[in-house]
């Protein structure tokens, strides 16, 4: 029987958080060579990992969301103009080669990669299996194997794995897999927030994002086994459950609301989140009832722009209207002003049409907060190829969602508006 590890790797940004980060797509292949296959997992952003017993910054808050222990770093040369500590985020790269020491070599390497401009931290660990376990085979597969297919090709691993077929990885191991298998996250000591999903892909094409590549249509998930993970989740102990869906309110009646009648039914106890932005049109009242009785705790809506010229040109995703709406309805349903949240894009290429301070205040009248979510230009998007007047896009550090707002804006301007969105949630009553 092959032996593998699953690593998720450190990051290396400006900033990051556990906003219910874990590494699904990796977990989600590797359960499906349950009995197949032995597996040894280290992943650098978990935050319950024994070594970090006691470490008060670390500490988790009422939705187990926190920060990652993390060290200063010198800055990439690219990022000499940007005012801001660089810094590497999860566990020690010692602590990594003292795993890596105190066992034999694993034929694989499973290494899930997220964001692009994340790749240092794939490349360290790529580094240090070459050096210590020189015969393994490394495998890459997620978000920057897909939209940045050349570059990784140079970073020293043996397979990419690119978008979401995985045939070639079942050929590579020589080993059939069980498609029917839940993901593994048993292979995790301790688990207190996992990830789930009912859906693939997305049926809009937002001019901003990169779903479309790298997932591709929308494709609801066997609903049997959507529940059947949940019960898994549920028996491990997990209290709360993020959805990682891009269109999780989409044809709802079909996939949704049969979910959530079956946490009724089962009368299952867990808090449920929505950390990848929920589609607003599609919030009616009887919908937002049926959330909030679930257990759904935050509510993260998009909401990029008042101007209906923007929301025209990036997609028309939402309206004022439609989002006032489902604001309502989520109150009327009993969900808290603080635990929902609109997020607008701050530093589009088109921010001159977007209107983001005016928007700011409109979501601010509804008496919700909301969160500047940081610009990144992806290539292969409309938005991001329209930002190569300003970065090297083949750098796939130049995708970096802090840098690029403060290169397109300035640091003054980017300041003010987190400011000004800071005061105006002070003033959000819960």
């Amino acid at each position: 029987m092959v032996r593998i590890l699953l690593v998720n790797p450190p990051i290396y940004d400006f900033a990051a958080y556990d906003f219910w980060i874990k590494p699904y797509g990796m977990l989600a292949a590797a359960g499906m060579l349950r009995g197949r296959a032995e597996f040894t997992l280290f992943d650098f952003l978990d935050r319950l990992h024994p070594a970090m017993a006691g470490q008060e910054a670390i500490k988790s808050d009422e939705w187990g969301l926190g920060s990652f222990f993390n060290e200063k770093t010198p800055r990439p040369a690219c990022f000499k103009t940007i005012p801001r500590y660089f810094r590497r985020f999860g566990l020690s790269r010692e602590m990594f080669n003292g795993f890596l020491n105190k066992q034999p070599p694993c034929d694989f390497v499973f290494i899930q990669t997220m964001m692009t401009y994340w790749y240092p931290g794939v490349k360290e660990v790529i580094e240090d299996i070459r050096k210590t376990w020189p015969k393994t085979k490394i495998i890459l597969g997620g978000n920057y194997t897909t939209i940045c297919q050349k570059h990784a090709e140079k970073i020293g691993a043996d397979l990419l794995i690119k978008g979401n077929g995985l045939d070639i990885l079942w050929k590579y191991l020589g080993v059939q897999p069980d498609i029917s298998q839940l993901p593994l996250w048993k292979i995790y000591p301790k688990l207190e927030t996992a990830v789930l999903k009912l859906t693939d892909g997305c049926p809009f094409s937002c001019t901003y994002c990169s779903v479309p590549k790298v997932y591709g249509g929308f494709r609801p998930r066997p609903p049997e086994k959507s529940a059947a993970e949940l019960e898994l989740l549920y028996r491990l102990g997990v209290k709360n459950i993020a959805f990682y869906d891009d269109a999780l309110l989409f044809n709802a009646e079909k996939v949704l609301i049969p979910f959530l009648d079956e946490i009724l039914r089962q009368d299952i106890k867990i808090n449920l989140h929505t950390p990848n932005a929920l589609n607003a049109c599609f919030i009616t009242k009887e919908l937002a009832k049926l959330m909030v009785r679930a257990g759904f705790k935050t509510f993260y809506l998009g909401f990029e722009s008042i101007s209906e010229n923007w929301q025209k040109d990036t997609g028309s995703k939402v309206s004022s209207g439609e989002f006032s709406a489902a604001v309502k309805h989520l109150r009327d349903a009993g969900a808290i002003n603080s635990n929902i949240t609109a997020y607008q894009i701050l530093g589009h290429p088109a921010i001159g049409d977007q209107q983001l301070e005016q928007s700011m205040y409109f979501v601010n009248s509804l008496g919700i907060r909301g969160m500047l979510a940081d610009f990144s230009p992806v290539p292969g998007t409309p938005d991001g190829e329209s930002c190569r007047r300003w970065v090297d896009l083949e750098e796939p550090l130049m995708h970096n969602k802090t840098a690029f707002p403060i290169i397109l804006m300035g640091n003054d301007e980017v300041n003010r508006l987190k400011d000004l969105q800071r005061k105006l949630n002070r003033i959000i009553r819960p």
